[in-house]
């Protein structure tokens, strides 16, 4: 219980930037469903975001995991960290460069022809992202999480103040202010453009502010680089997977949607659906800040694996708990976006349930990082990214984003069982499925009551509330015993 006890807590402090401060970032897209009521124009965000995804993906080249792999096990940790950083500046720099140099052909396949600097200030702001992966992962490991949150609030809370900045209180005091500096500084036809600059902003300063952890007597190991790159590359198989598997969809949907559906603002509303389901990403995310280091630094110890069947019974219960909880009052929580983007309420909870399933299978995945068998995340990743892409071209011509929703879920169902199931064979841990499946089907079936009511004249919220209620009393008595012992027993 003392892992645990540990494991919790570090995933609250990790997650209050992840959770908190995402939370915070997350108000961004029902703001901008109102600066931007033309659904095309958010669309359009939300399809280069999707781009930004997968670059950021093969700029970092799976090296955040095969630093943690590396440093832990090594007596030169500045080494391994100088070598992971030096590698990241080369490639990214590299990268802007070439981005410079075809800018107008990159800005004609983002559908943003013409607006070539958009796409100079994304390659720029995804080059410090990646940069910063390594100093951010430092200080997880280093178990900091106290500054870890600090410059990860740094980071949103700058993104959300030039945001507010550009695109409301400029043109306000521009208006109303026509002589004065700031009529000289906004320009209205930059529009999204104040998006893309607002998040370079932030990553510029949040580099900056990572210098200190950066100040070492710099070291480049050519052969240790082999090395890492080798771990690394199925993970890096696994994180574009990853991307496709969670951002193809907004790629494919303009491109598979006729033209008289106005795919943009299809993209729009699906985008903005798909946003909703976030709180449940912030709490995977924080788990897996917390959970990642966690699990290398278990490998050793006596009932590690017990430790991590646990760990995945109270992953998949609050994970259950978020479902439901945003499932249920989901047409309370779109009332905050512009009237004109409601319409995708209806997909959300299966891309909550979706995203339960990935985040069961990150907990399920450890035992081919901690048995050095990364080549079956890649497999895995690849299944679930021809699952995702298939099932994506099959569906949106027929149902539109609702094809997309579905697509991400089969592909988590299916990765998540094949990732049990090679597990039991390369790493058996003794996971108890009885008690997922009781939570899962349980958790699904008062949601599908009350989606069932949901359509009727009855008092929609007072049942959210009867139905979440009984799902928590379920689980307390349930769970009581080992409760008591995880959050008030003394060690």
């Amino acid at each position: 219980m003392k892992a645990i006890k540990k494991l919790t807590g570090e995933t609250a402090i990790y997650g209050m930037p992840s959770i908190i401060g995402r939370f915070l970032n997350w108000w961004l897209n029902p703001y901008w469903t109102h600066i931007f009521l033309n659904q095309a124009e958010l669309g359009t965000i939300i399809n280069v975001y999707a781009y930004v995804a997968f670059l950021f993906v093969i700029l970092t080249y799976g090296m955040e995991t095969g630093f943690f792999r590396f440093a832990a096990k090594s007596n030169d940790q500045k080494k391994v960290f100088s070598t992971s950083v030096l590698s990241l500046i080369f490639t990214s720099f590299s990268f802007v460069l070439l981005i410079f140099a075809f800018r107008n052909d990159v800005a004609t396949a983002l559908e943003i022809a013409g607006r070539t600097d958009f796409v100079m200030i994304m390659a720029v702001t995804v080059a410090f992202d990646v940069i910063s992966t390594i100093p951010f992962a430092k200080l997880r490991l280093q178990h900091r999480p106290v500054r870890f949150a600090y410059l990860k609030f740094i980071n949103i809370g700058l993104n959300i103040g030039f945001n507010l900045f550009f695109l409301s209180l400029c043109p306000y005091l521009a208006e109303h202010f026509p002589n004065g500096i700031f009529s000289k500084i906004y320009i209205p036809n930059f529009g999204i453009g104040y998006v893309f600059l607002s998040n370079l902003i932030a990553s510029v300063v949040t580099l900056v502010l990572l210098l200190p952890e950066m100040k070492i007597k710099w070291k480049f190991d050519i052969h240790l680089l082999k090395k890492m790159l080798g771990y690394s590359f199925p993970i890096f198989i696994v994180g574009i997977t990853g991307m496709i598997n969670q951002n193809i969809d907004k790629i494919l949907l303009p491109k598979l949607l006729a033209e008289s559906l106005q795919p943009l603002k299809q993209l729009g509303i699906y985008g903005t659906a798909f946003k909703m389901a976030v709180l449940l990403n912030m709490f995977i995310q924080a788990f897996r800040f917390a959970f990642e280091p966690f699990f290398f630094s278990q490998t050793d110890e006596q009932g590690s694996k017990k430790i991590y069947a646990l760990v995945m019974k109270y992953f998949s219960i609050f994970g259950m708990v978020i479902f439901l909880g945003i499932s249920t009052f989901i047409d309370l929580i779109m009332k905050i976006v512009s009237v004109q983007y409601r319409e995708g309420a209806g997909v959300v909870p299966i891309i909550l349930l979706a995203n339960f399933f990935m985040g069961i299978y990150f907990t399920l995945s450890l035992w081919y990082k901690i048995t050095d068998k990364t080549r079956y995340g890649a497999f895995m990743g690849i299944l679930g990214s021809a699952v995702t892409i298939v099932a994506n071209i099959l569906l949106i011509p027929y149902i539109g984003y609702y094809g997309s929703a579905v697509a991400i879920l089969l592909c988590f169902v299916i990765m998540t069982a094949t990732s049990y199931l090679l597990g039991k064979r390369h790493y058996p841990v003794p996971y108890n499925l009885k008690n997922f499946f009781f939570y899962l089907i349980t958790g699904t079936a008062l949601f599908l009551v009350y989606w069932f009511i949901r359509g009727t004249n009855s008092p929609q919220y007072g049942i959210a509330a009867i139905v979440n209620l009984v799902f928590w009393f379920i689980i307390f008595m349930k769970e009581k015993k080992q409760f008591k012992a995880l959050f008030f027993q003394k060690d």
